[in-house]
């Protein structure tokens, strides 16, 4: 039994039942008494709480998320620094992540993939032009509801866990849809959004990965040194100019990609 289950946080936020594991925090279903709604309650794991720096980092990126508002990006309703917890309200989701939808489907209908990606670009737009970089956009962070809409969650929360963060398991999931410049370590800015986005929208319509490999190393390596086999060899029924986007949206070197979500949205 989780031991926050029951349990009611300040005096507000029953707490019901767990949602998901990640990294960094543990998330909840819970319920406001205050505005009689459910929501979803991020909950810093215990050993990472300890940390000073990475507690502030936690709040800081938190409240520069809370003041995005955006229908395809999850809201960010509340942070909370108590005691000896430390926690986010956001919205509560009532679907499935891209990456449950595209195993269930496998390889999307290239329209299907064309609506997604629209509403991916969509949401980095917002958060680009108010200086926030996702940094860890995959299928496991965008969220899929059941009237189709897409919404794009963790903004912001990346930039943390990556402070302390090793190429460990964690990682393996976002290192096949990192950029190049992340994977080097070296600064980053709007357009590896733009790179991981492309690679998103590559895995939707071949539905394979551009770069696979038995360690995060090695696809990490992959990203910066390779080109991906373009997507109409994989599949021949995508239009030439989604594939151009898609390997526009994924050049290795940052100055052929996109400038910008916007101008990727407009080629979409």
């Amino acid at each position: 039994m989780n031991q926050y289950i029951g349990k009611m946080l300040d005096n507000r936020y029953e707490i019901l039942d767990v949602i998901g594991v990640g990294g960094m925090a543990v998330v909840y279903k819970a319920y406001c008494h205050r505005l009689h709604r459910f929501v979803a309650i991020k909950v810093l794991k215990k050993d990472l709480a300890s940390d000073a720096e990475f507690r502030r980092r936690f709040h800081e990126e938190a409240q520069a998320v809370a003041m995005l508002s955006h229908p395809n990006i999850v809201s960010v309703y509340d942070v909370s620094k108590g005691d000896d917890l430390d926690y986010i309200v956001m919205e509560l989701i009532e679907g499935i992540t891209l990456k449950q939808y595209m195993e269930q489907k496998g390889t999307l209908n290239w329209r299907e993939a064309l609506h997604f990606a629209t509403q991916i670009c969509k949401a980095l737009e917002h958060a680009h032009s108010r200086g926030i970089i996702h940094r860890d956009i995959k299928p496991h962070n965008i969220m899929i509801l059941k009237d189709g809409s897409v919404k794009v969650a963790d903004f912001g929360i990346a930039r943390v866990s990556s402070a302390q963060n090793t190429l460990t398991r964690e990682a393996l999931g976002s290192v096949h849809y990192i950029s190049p410049e992340q994977a080097r370590g070296s600064r980053i800015d709007a357009r590896s959004d733009i790179y991981s986005a492309g690679v998103v929208l590559y895995e939707m319509l071949t539905g394979r990965l551009p770069f696979e490999g038995d360690t995060p190393v090695s696809v990490a390596i992959q990203h910066i040194n390779s080109i991906p086999l373009p997507p109409r060899e994989l599949n021949p029924d995508i239009p030439e100019a989604l594939e151009s986007i898609t390997m526009k949206a994924m050049a290795p070197n940052v100055e052929n990609r996109y400038a910008s979500a916007d101008a990727m949205l407009s080629d979409l």
